[in-house]
């Protein structure tokens, strides 16, 4: 019997924190390691004391995209300080939005992982994480440690 591999086992975190997520369009997960040691999970969902997507019965939509919710990176930053995310990897089930690859090009982590492409900006962001020095790379996890759409 042999181990999963870091990037499986982190993976699968990531995946396992997008369960907790509020948002009822797009359910994501995160997870920050720093020398294979986990240092903050953050997954989508309203601000704290704020009536969730859930709660509401629906998503606050504008332009396509869930307004009400904070997303899993940025809750993931929101828990950690700079030590920690200096030159750690952020593990997340979907390629980052723009904004959230801003706030991650500008963390101090070393290193992007991720599972599910998200395409609007993809390009962009492949760009930016290049150009601040980030390794990005997709990885692959089996169908039944995704976590569907609703």
């Amino acid at each position: 019997m042999s181990r999963e591999s870091w990037d499986h086992y982190f993976m699968r975190m990531a995946f396992n924190a997008a369960t907790r997520s509020t948002c009822l369009r797009l359910k994501v997960g995160s997870v920050l390691v720093q020398s294979n040691s986990v240092r903050g999970t953050g997954y989508n969902g309203a601000p704290s004391g704020i009536q969730s997507c859930l709660d509401e019965g629906e998503c606050l939509m504008h332009n396509n995209h869930c307004i009400r919710s904070v997303h899993a990176e940025a809750n993931c930053i929101l828990q950690t300080d700079a030590q920690e995310r200096k030159e750690a990897t952020v593990y997340v089930t979907d390629l980052p939005c723009w904004n959230c690859s801003l706030l991650l090009a500008n963390s101090g982590i070393s290193e992007i992982v991720y599972c599910n492409d998200y395409g609007p900006t993809k390009e962009r962001t492949e760009e930016l994480f290049l150009s601040a020095g980030i390794t990005l790379r997709q990885f692959e996890i089996e169908p039944e440690h995704r976590i569907k759409d609703i």
